[in-house]
């Protein structure tokens, strides 16, 4: 037994002094986006931070294309030595493989999940005209009003449509779809009543509703969101499973060797329970999360079995 275990230290040494080593060089840190949303400035927030905490520069580098597919997937295949690491929100790894009939990564196999660290929900919002102020009254006015409201969104198989196909399939309602390409422009069109709802992102309506130009009707999280707290949450209101959001986490290839992901892990957990860098994380339109590995796998999964019954049921496609 004794040289078993001699043996088995023996056989993890490399890895120890790897992760021990680590990080010796600048680590690359890719943005699946261009700049703007949310994904980009929180990441360029945690390659900062990371800089500090590990002694090397964290180079953000921009990698859009494909909703998110083209920069993770030169996460996906790249040398899992810790050197490339970057971020992805939940829409591109567990919506995206159901809408493209091709990936040039598979999410499950290629991608490892080291720390999930925000999210953000969607919220359901009306134009003042929609003669409704709780969700119970909102079915009630689309069940008396069928396939005459329409609700835009950032495209096909984005948040906030898959969000309106499952508000759809839980509520037996009809309405009509409006994808749009650039988001400001579905936003405008629901401020100036060309559209009656949206199912938008807390961050890109929340100045609105403060505005009194849209009306909220549900927060689609388990909790309310800070900065609307007299908003009621879907739950809240009877419809548990209206449930919705993108929630960012760190990712690198699979085949990281555990000890570097596991600090990573833990450096990142530590700056999530700091005040001030939480409060930061907020200023920046998202809630902090953070957690184990197991606990982003379970979430993943969970989202990736969810989202993929939506898609079937919606049909939505992207090639």
């Amino acid at each position: 037994m004794k040289r078993i275990l001699i043996a088995f230290a023996v056989a993890l040494a490399p890895l120890a002094a790897q992760a021990q080593a680590w990080p010796s060089k600048p680590v690359k840190f890719i943005v699946p986006a261009g700049p703007g949303g949310t994904i980009d400035p929180l990441s360029r927030f945690f390659a900062e931070a990371y800089a500090k905490v590990f002694g090397q520069n964290f180079v953000v580098e921009n990698r859009p294309g494909a909703q998110g597919n083209t920069g993770l997937a030169a996460i996906a295949k790249a040398e899992p030595d810790g050197y490339t690491i970057g971020m992805a929100a939940s829409s591109m790894i567990a919506i995206n493989p159901h809408l493209y009939r091709q990936m040039p990564y598979d999410p499950r196999r290629e991608l490892a999940g080291i720390v999930l660290v925000a999210d953000v929900p969607n919220i359901l919002v009306v134009h003042p005209d929609v003669p409704a102020r709780t969700l119970a009254e909102f079915i009630d006015y689309v069940r008396a009003h069928p396939d005459k409201l329409s609700f835009g969104s950032t495209g096909n198989g984005s948040s906030m449509h898959l969000a309106g196909e499952l508000f759809k399939t839980l509520t037996g309602t009809k309405m009509t779809h409006i994808p749009y390409s650039v988001p400001a422009d579905a936003t405008r069109d629901l401020v100036s009543g060309r559209t009656q709802l949206m199912f938008q992102l807390m961050t890109g309506i929340q100045g609105q509703v403060k505005a009194g130009r849209v009306r909220p009707i549900a927060v689609l999280s388990d909790k309310r969101w800070p900065g609307l707290p007299e908003v009621p949450t879907a739950a809240e209101q009877g419809l548990k499973g209206l449930k919705s959001s993108v929630w960012f986490a760190i990712v690198a290839p699979a085949g990281i060797a555990p000890a570097i992901a596991e600090r990573i892990n833990a450096e990142t957990n530590r700056l999530l329970a700091d005040a001030e860098f939480r409060a930061k994380v907020q200023a920046l339109g998202a809630e902090p999360m953070g957690g184990s590995q197991a606990d982003f796998r379970r979430l993943f999964e969970e989202d990736y079995a969810r989202w993929a019954e939506v898609v079937r049921i919606s049909g939505a496609k992207i090639d």
